[in-house]
């Protein structure tokens, strides 16, 4: 029998409705002392995955709330335990008041991620799909949230399965020919095996390949601007966000310290970073803004140069291009356009180069919509992008390991020393899904969720 765990489950800020969730056998008898259904009877005697209206009751039998109320009987329900969730008002004060009269009767708080941790331990979801849960509800963007809803549905756990099974098939082949020599078994070929094991290590690989995409699906475009000081990178950063992030004064060298904005271009989630202007200084507090602006070229996937277009090009100009152009991608931006023009597209060395006026808000339509069309991938958001460093390297190394084995298998080496490399394959495989996974990863993996959930 499982110990009862309560959590509210919406948070603590104020919303329209919130949640009191329990799991755990015997969580209807402790919700039935603060839920009092208006059907007449206990919670845990009225029909299951349905909602009951009645009232909630603090821990001092007062009226708190009108309520409703679902019960699910295990196995059938999110962890897999009995479970039940009363519905509110979401006042921070009701629910705070109905979770501490649910503790009080019997149950214990929840930990980060315990709900979760329960469906996993109770074989309800496989470990890639406990993961997604997290990106789905930190998902920013609508991709994001596609990517994360078909891993929670069980995508990638499909596209694994039959590699580990597949796996699992030949080594219990190869062990049953050793084992039983007398038993009527077929003979173990590895030869039959090539083919297959090939097909294994592309769809791996293939897997793998994703996960640059996935990085910027979660994380976002790294974007850093790029320029000597008073070009108006900041009016740019301010421009873009929508709202003063960043201080804008005439005197140059205000920005001293790179300044991190999170916005969004259509489906492309990015995080600009606008950094100190790059010139010679002597003051040491800017020369390492200088530098940290020079680190946030080669750390970004998109640099943008900005040059004042009523100012005529200069050496610090020309330090400032090198720097952007240690990005992989890099574009140019004339800025302060709605001035009298002293550069112009065709002395700047960059293959795109858009005219704009930050202060007045002119010309960043072009801009937004080259970014978006950039990064923006032809990838559909069904579950196959790997989102997760973790769930990344266990793929990796699993096509290693099969790469290997087929090596190892063209040298003509032994079956026993080829398996080796196809059960450290299963190994990396079953990390990812949690068949193999160890206990100290699995609690990593669930502190990253909040409470209730």
């Amino acid at each position: 029998m499982s110990d009862i765990i309560a959590a509210i489950a919406t948070g603590k800020q104020p919303c329209a409705i919130g949640i009191l969730r329990l799991s755990g056998d015997g969580c209807a008898g402790v919700a039935g002392k603060v839920f009092l259904p208006e059907a007449g009877k206990p919670l845990g005697e009225l029909a299951e995955r349905k909602l009951w209206r009645g009232k909630l009751l603090d821990a001092q039998g007062r009226l708190i709330d009108q309520a409703m109320a679902v019960f699910c009987r295990a196995p059938h329900s999110y962890t897999g335990e009995d479970t039940v969730e009363l519905h509110c008002h979401g006042s921070p004060a009701v629910l705070s008041a109905g979770l501490e009269a649910l503790l009080r009767f019997g149950a214990r708080q929840a930990g980060p991620g315990e709900f979760t941790k329960r469906a996993f331990l109770n074989g309800k979801m496989d470990l890639t799909c406990a993961e997604a849960v997290v990106d789905l509800i930190d998902a920013q963007t609508a991709d994001m949230a596609a990517n994360a809803a078909a891993q929670v549905g069980g995508s990638l756990d499909r596209k694994l399965r039959p590699i580990y099974d597949g796996l699992t098939g030949l080594c219990s082949h190869y062990q049953a020919v050793l084992d039983y020599p007398d038993e009527d078994i077929p003979d173990f070929r590895l030869s039959e095996y090539e083919e297959v094991l090939r097909a294994d290590a592309e769809t791996l690989e293939n897997l793998y390949a994703t996960c640059e995409r996935g990085r910027i699906l979660k994380q976002g475009v790294r974007i850093a601007l790029i320029g000597k000081p008073n070009a108006g990178k900041s009016s740019l950063l301010n421009a873009l966000v929508g709202f003063d992030r960043a201080i804008v004064t005439e005197i140059p060298g205000t920005t001293r310290d790179t300044v991190e904005e999170t916005v969004k271009f259509g489906r492309v989630l990015a995080r600009i970073t606008d950094t100190a202007g790059i010139h010679e200084t002597g003051d040491r507090i800017e020369a390492l803004g200088v530098e940290r602006s020079k680190a946030a070229a080669r750390q970004a996937d998109l640099a943008i140069f900005v040059c004042d277009a009523a100012v005529g090009l200069d050496e610090e100009d020309r330090k400032a291009m090198e720097a952007a152009r240690l990005a992989p991608k890099s574009v140019a931006v004339l800025n302060k356009t709605d001035l009298e023009q002293r550069v112009f597209r065709a002395a700047l060395p960059f293959e795109t180069v858009f005219a704009v006026s930050a202060s007045r808000g002119t010309g960043l339509v072009p801009l937004c919509r080259w970014i978006e069309d950039s990064f923006a991938s032809d990838l559909p958001c069904d579950g196959s992008i790997l989102t997760n460093t973790r769930q990344a390297d266990a793929v990796r190394r699993a096509a290693e390991a099969i790469r290997a084995a087929l090596a190892a298998m063209q040298a003509g080496i032994t079956p026993d020393a080829v398996l080796v490399e196809l059960e450290a394959a299963m190994e990396a495989i079953g990390e990812l899904t949690g068949r193999t996974v160890r206990e100290d990863i699995t609690q990593a993996i669930f502190e990253r969720f909040c409470v209730g959930k």
